[in-house]
């Protein structure tokens, strides 16, 4: 009787327990956490999800009896039951305690799948203990229609803590107080460019072991057999042709102007420079716009170290029948005088030599401290430290921007540390050193406005050379342009997808707070840029799309223009000196290769200047568009980014066939060459 009893309980209770069963379906959650320093966890970790129609499953601890989860840079992998007439998932709650020995947790994404649907949730935060977290879907959404409206303001706050300014160039660009932890270069990145960096000592150890000075220009050549890659200019580096070509593909290709009028200071007759015009005098080739100007005034008054001196140059350009850019004038200073004459092709070769080598001297000056460190790195430091002060990880332009600002606040703070420091590189191999850098650096960004130089196609149509009639050949303005378009097609499909109207706009107020804080004096805790579109905020989405379309080139196309050519430039000095020695040509007395020795750097100054122009040209991180960290998963983005993909490959594709015609081929704006950020 008793046994009968017991199977009828047991009986009742196994089908009890099928049915639950019956009532339940299996979901399979995969947690991703981040490979950062301390981003793994020993602490317990709870995970609540949420459907459509506002069903909640149980709270599920993350967590396998047999193994240690949640690592570092480990993706793991739960089986959690829901009921069975459970909805379509798109939201879920975490939190977790303090237990453990590492309880600190940096959370990358969650991914549920569901039968054939998958849920995408990206964190990307450090989940901080005993605070409840909810995550929408995509995690993408401006704050006006967001649920967790209290959680953002919560993390914006915290991270107005941790992201302040300072700046450590006197009226210069806002830079971090303190570099967070999160800027930190990974290990394998930084161990990376010391490997490369010992490489590079190694393979000039035979030239250190002699110092002085080089006893010919053959001698400095020498140098690259020793195992060193051969810089492409070392065989060009004297000729005309060349002199122009570098203002067009070279690593300044910014300064090259039409020129309607020469310029009073300019103290150029007809008479001097139509010998070089192919029979055409100097006001036909002005009206036929054959006639190019670089004017390097604001090199005026800026400091040098000790037996240097700068120049603040201007250079005539003549556009000549076979399509090449030649040089046809050089005054070294803007005012006129009897030490000050305008150098011409046909002066003595070294004394024309010379006149080029302090033009490309200033050239330099110009390009490492504005085009390359004031105009890229530092000014969009500011751009970087604001995003994170003003707009939560779940806004989708945080989402949509922060690709492209990997490792730039640690590169830049490693920069100030390592080469821009009193004694350091910049100190020893350019004719400003620290200081005089410092006071250009200033100079340029106060005169940079967003509207005019932060839009590529304004920027090009300020300097009349935005016209392939008038310059042809201009391989920097046509593959920049190219990149700069798909990024903005890019960029226009998310936002506009975001935004369906100017009221959308105006009641983001993370949006307008973090306009509001660019624009804003230094003086007054801003960023301090000019030329913002919209004048009191954005109302417009043709507004947002322009400022997030110039931050992501600047991060890409500007600094891979600007960075990966250096060593090409930089390692034969000849060919464009960061420094010379002594005083420039005041007259036209014939000189000697002797002579053009006497100004160049020696071998220790050479060999740094060959070490670190090396590194810095060399590529560490993903090309545009192949993400290092995917932040944007919902549809519109996702297709988005493969129409970006699509096009890279085009515009790669139409350069390689440009470059396989040419003789000097512009390889550094393909989009396999540039990076996503500016990480080195």
């Amino acid at each position: 009787m008793y046994k009968n009893k017991f199977d009828n309980v047991l009986g009742k209770v196994v089908s009890s327990a099928m049915l639950r069963r019956e009532r339940k379906r299996k979901l399979k959650v995969h947690v991703r956490t981040g490979d950062r320093k301390g981003a793994g966890t020993d602490s317990n970790v709870y995970l609540l999800i949420k459907d459509k129609i506002g069903n909640r499953s149980e709270e599920f601890k993350l967590d396998h009896w047999w193994r240690n989860d949640l690592e570092r840079g480990t993706t793991d992998s739960f089986d959690i039951n829901v009921d069975i007439n459970f909805g379509i998932v798109n939201q879920i709650e975490l939190h977790r305690d303090t237990s453990g020995i590492g309880d600190a947790w940096y959370l990358d994404i969650i991914i549920i799948e569901d039968k054939d649907r998958i849920a995408t949730f990206p964190v990307h935060r450090w989940i901080h203990p005993y605070r409840k977290y909810c995550i929408n879907e995509y995690d993408s959404v401006p704050p006006q229609f967001d649920s967790n409206k209290c959680q953002r303001f919560e993390e914006l706050t915290s991270k107005r803590q941790i992201y302040q300014y300072t700046t450590h160039i006197k009226d210069g660009p806002a830079q971090i107080k303190t570099l967070p932890d999160d800027e930190m270069f990974s290990f394998e990145y930084v161990s990376d460019m010391l490997f490369n960096k010992v490489k590079l000592q190694i393979s000039s150890s035979l030239t250190q072991l002699t110092t002085g000075r080089w006893k010919s220009l053959n001698d400095l050549k020498n140098v690259y057999k020793f195992n060193l890659e051969e810089p492409h200019s070392l065989q060009w580096w004297t000729e005309d042709y060349w002199f122009g070509l570098q203002k067009i593909q070279g690593t300044n290709p910014v300064l090259i102007k039409l020129c309607k009028n020469i310029p009073d200071n300019f103290e150029i007759e007809p008479s001097m420079v139509e010998p070089f015009l192919e029979g055409l005098s100097l006001n036909d080739a002005l009206e036929e716009n054959r006639i190019f100007i670089i004017d390097l005034e604001v090199l005026q008054n800026i400091d040098t170290v000790e037996n240097t001196v700068l120049c603040s140059p201007l250079a005539l350009f003549y556009l000549n029948n076979s399509g090449n850019l030649m040089p046809i004038a050089i005054q070294l200073f803007q005012e006129k005088g009897p030490d000050n004459p305008v150098f011409l092709p046909s002066d003595p070769p070294y004394t024309w030599l010379l006149a080029k080598l302090y033009f490309n001297n200033a050239d330099a000056i110009f390009h490492q401290s504005c085009t390359h460190l004031g105009l890229t790195h530092l000014l969009m430091e500011g751009v970087v430290i604001c995003t994170h002060r003003h707009l939560s990880p779940s806004h989708p332009l945080f989402r949509l921007m922060s690709p492209h600002f990997l490792y730039l606040l640690a590169i830049n703070s490693r920069g100030l540390e390592k080469l821009i420091s009193p004694g350091g590189w910049v100190d020893k191999t350019m004719s400003t050193g620290c200081k005089g850098m410092f006071q250009l650096i200033k100079k340029c960004f106060k005169r940079w406005k967003m509207d005019v130089n932060g839009i590529l196609p304004n920027e090009f149509a300020s300097r009349g050379v935005n016209d392939p009639e008038i310059l042809h050949y201009y391989p920097y303005r046509d593959d920049a342009t190219a990149l700069y378009n798909s990024i903005k097609k890019y960029v226009s499909k998310i936002v506009y997808h975001y935004y369906e109207n100017s009221e959308s706009i105006i009641e983001d107020w993370e949006l307008q707070k973090w306009r509001e804080e660019l624009t804003k004096d230094k003086a007054e805790g801003g960023v301090g840029l000019k030329g913002i579109p919209g004048n009191q905020g954005f109302t417009q989405v043709d507004e947002i799309v322009d400022v997030v379309t110039s931050i992501i080139a600047i991060c890409s196309i500007n600094h891979s223009a600007a960075n990966f050519l250096q060593f090409d430039e930089y390692a034969f000095p000849p060919n464009y000196p960061a420094i010379l020695y002594g005083e420039p040509p005041r007259d036209k007395t014939p000189l000697t290769e002797e002579d053009i020795l006497n100004h160049l750097p020696d071998k220790s100054v050479t060999l740094d200047i060959i070490i670190i122009t090396r590194l810095l040209s060399m590529k560490g991180t993903n090309s545009l568009g192949d993400f290092e960290v995917q932040y944007l998963y919902d549809p519109v983005s996702i297709e988005a980014v493969e129409e970006l993909k699509k096009d890279l490959e085009e515009i790669s594709k139409r350069i390689s066939e440009r470059n396989a015609k040419v003789k000097h081929p512009y390889h550094w704006l393909d989009p396999k060459n540039v990076p996503n950020s500016i990480s080195i």
